[in-house]
């Protein structure tokens, strides 16, 4: 692991104008705010560029517009993304971003570069407001939702800090993963803009094939996320029957797996999308990861087009889970092949920099009072 000083774009402190940060604006909004203030809407395009395909943030720079409009621009507009505070680098190459935000919170970014992509998992609350048992992002409880500027914000930053270490880009973003802080569900007011800025080809011009939402099933906005904007889907799923998820998803309480896989299918009916939805499901010692439990998973499931992502569980202080043996992942993974369910054993990136799936904190002035409920760990006896 290595930690190292923090050299990137920071912006600075705003000053007593309100200025209309144009990161929070996706193509669309970007034209109604150049029609807004007398211009042509085609600005937007030109701006787009400067800003996401040469990371310009100074509006004198940007040589073909008007000198008259650089200033004005300067006088309402900017482009601001979050602060770095700090950036870790993990013995496996995996890198880890703290950014500060508003109101004295932080929060975590991971990039997770591999032989045939360079994935940025990107967070869209501060903390969050679902309540997963097994998560240090959900013992942290919840503080807001976050702005489109500091969702698209950090792969903008990703994707500089990259470019400074590898000036031939070979290690910039390719996918990008809602898997960080945060349910995107649950701040579908700026996740969808940023999910079409990653997709412009004027913005990141990322694939939609390579933009992942993950939910733990927010039914009703799975809906509305389908009809608004083409990505792909992955479903933290975590439990084969609703009595063991209502414990570890206690949001399974509100909407069964029933509700759940019908609104799965509802995502794949159109036949347009990617022809599967990729469930996230993390290995639990002696609570989800026995035989019968992979026998039900692959029953569930049944012939939907799927992916099954088995995830070690990554333990942090206090979670009272342990993670199951590497014995019982493959096991369950050969289980669920059998039976004709196409199962992937993840393997664990960025441990030592607890920047591993389910570890991302960062810093959250926790509204919900979460902590409360962890006076005394949850399910201890099963740490024992």
């Amino acid at each position: 692991m290595s930690t190292h000083p923090v050299t990137f774009f920071s912006p600075g402190d705003a000053d007593e104008v309100e200025r209309t940060n144009l990161l929070d604006l996706d193509r669309e909004g970007l034209r109604a705010f150049f029609v807004e203030i007398g211009e042509k809407p085609f600005r937007a395009e030109q701006v787009m560029k400067w800003v996401y395909h040469y990371g310009v943030t100074d509006f004198d720079e940007m040589t073909n517009i008007s000198r008259p409009l650089r200033e004005r621009l300067s006088a309402i507009a900017e482009i601001r993304a979050p602060q770095v505070l700090s950036c870790q680098d993990s013995a496996d190459g995996t890198r880890k971003w703290l950014f500060a935000i508003s109101g004295g919170n932080s929060i975590e970014c991971v990039f997770i570069p591999d032989e045939d992509r360079n994935t940025l998992c990107v967070s869209t609350q501060v903390g969050c407001a679902l309540d997963c048992s097994f998560c240090a992002t959900a013992r942290a409880g919840f503080n807001r939702n976050l702005t489109v500027s500091e969702i698209v914000g950090q792969i903008w930053m990703a994707n500089r800090s990259l470019l400074r270490d590898h000036p031939q880009g070979e290690r910039g973003v390719s996918n990008v993963v809602l898997m960080g802080m945060g349910e995107p569900l649950l701040n579908m007011k700026s996740v969808v803009p940023a999910l079409k800025l990653m997709i412009d080809d004027l913005a990141f011009a990322l694939s939609k094939r390579h933009v992942t939402v993950s939910t733990s099933g927010v039914v009703p906005k799975m809906d509305r996320l389908h009809e608004a904007v083409d990505v792909s889907l992955a479903v933290s799923l975590h439990a084969p029957n609703d009595e063991l998820r209502n414990e570890l998803v206690p949001l399974n309480k509100s909407h069964p797996l029933e509700e759940l896989m019908a609104a799965c299918w509802r995502w794949l009916a159109d036949g347009n999308r990617k022809k599967h939805i990729m469930f996230e499901y993390v290995m639990l010692d002696g609570v989800n990861d026995r035989p019968e439990h992979a026998r039900e998973l692959a029953k569930l499931l049944g012939d939907m087009p799927s992916k099954v992502n088995l995830i070690p569980f990554n333990p942090f202080e206090g979670s009272g889970y342990r993670r199951s043996s590497e014995e019982a992942i493959q096991r369950f993974a050969k289980i669920l092949r059998d039976r004709g369910v196409f199962a992937i054993a993840r393997r664990t990136r960025g441990e030592d920099i607890d920047a591993a799936c389910g570890q991302l904190a960062g810093e959250v002035e926790d509204r919900s009072k979460r902590w409360r409920k962890f006076a005394e760990p949850r399910f201890g006896e099963r740490a024992s």
